[in-house]
């Protein structure tokens, strides 16, 4: 692709930084998949983005489908796509506007579509998610180490669990989104949504605990809640790192990652009795059918309850 070309893609990383205000991680994943579609333009001789039409993408999602990837990873690429196109006809109709503006290399301004839209991903299937029952995560919260470092491990992850907080919500924590006194903590969500989530007694102690500890770790003026040794905000890594090391400490077979505790969480909430449309609250989806996934772990609970105590669903011995 032409230089002017290359350069729309980084016009957009910074579109997505300054005025959508993703995170870090998300303009990671837009270059990847954006990168992956510049690379198929290349190969096929498209100079510029004006030159691709729907067909072409769709042709691109075979290709990937091909390689082996994912429909889930075929479906956000396509929509980086997707989003990409929409940021270049939202330029193209300033140029539009702009009449005096004389053409350039870098001109837009005959973009009338979005080629991406309407090209579908290969259809997922639907996997159930994994998680922990409640002996299970009992065990792995049962951490009776005093140090200060297992002090703060058992307080993120009784928040973890507490409130189903997502990995990203919880390392963007500041002390300032927590309130002890009312036990809720303020979340920025995706979509840069904001939600009040409560907190439970258990969770609320250990973070108490991990307060105390916290102000000998902490670098002077750092605003996070959750710090390594170094005194800065702890990052994804390392806390994927220290869930996975409790876990073959506490004597837990399987694989035990962040996400598994908002799995649990929601799970757990729903085998309880709760509302589906709280529990979408709590979880800050924007789609109740998202939430759905989790009645059917419900019923399967359900299910082994009554397999267990209904006397004609009783295997004979």
């Amino acid at each position: 692709m032409t230089p002017a070309a290359r350069l729309w893609l980084e016009r957009f990383e910074r579109y997505l930084a300054t005025e959508r205000r993703c995170s870090p991680h998300t303009v990671s994943n837009y270059r990847r998949d954006l990168q992956a579609l510049s690379a198929y333009c290349g190969r096929n001789a498209l100079a510029d983005w004006g030159s691709l039409d729907g067909a072409q993408v769709r042709t691109f999602a075979a290709r990937l489908h091909a390689g082996g990837l994912a429909p889930r990873s075929i479906q956000r690429h396509l929509s980086a796509v997707r989003s990409f196109y929409d940021y270049l006809l939202r330029e193209a109709q300033v140029q539009r506007e702009r009449s005096t503006v004389p053409p350039t290399e870098e001109d837009l301004r005959a973009l009338r579509a979005n080629p991406a839209q309407g090209v579908r991903a290969p259809k997922a299937a639907r996997r159930l998610p994994v998680t922990l029952d409640a002996d299970q995560m009992a065990r792995l919260l049962a951490i009776t180490e005093a140090t200060p470092l297992a002090i703060r491990d058992r307080a993120i992850m009784e928040l973890l669990y507490s409130s189903g907080l997502r990995l990203a919500e919880l390392t963007a924590l500041d002390l300032v989104h927590l309130d002890l006194p009312d036990r809720t903590v303020r979340v920025l969500g995706k979509g840069r949504k904001e939600r009040a989530v409560p907190l439970g007694r258990v969770a609320a102690e250990a973070l108490e605990r991990w307060l105390k500890q916290r102000a000998a770790w902490a670098a002077h003026a750092e605003p996070a809640l959750f710090v390594g040794r170094g005194g800065q905000r702890l990052g994804r890594r390392e806390i994927q790192k220290r869930v996975a090391h409790w876990a073959r400490r506490q004597g837990l077979a399987q694989h035990v990652h962040p996400h598994l505790f908002r799995h649990s969480f929601a799970s757990h909430l729903l085998e309880s009795g709760a509302e589906l449309r709280g529990v979408q609250e709590l979880l800050g989806h924007a789609d109740i059918a998202t939430t759905q996934i989790y009645t059917h772990l419900d019923f399967q609970h359900l299910a082994r309850i009554y397999d267990a105590a209904h006397p004609r669903a009783r295997r004979k011995s």
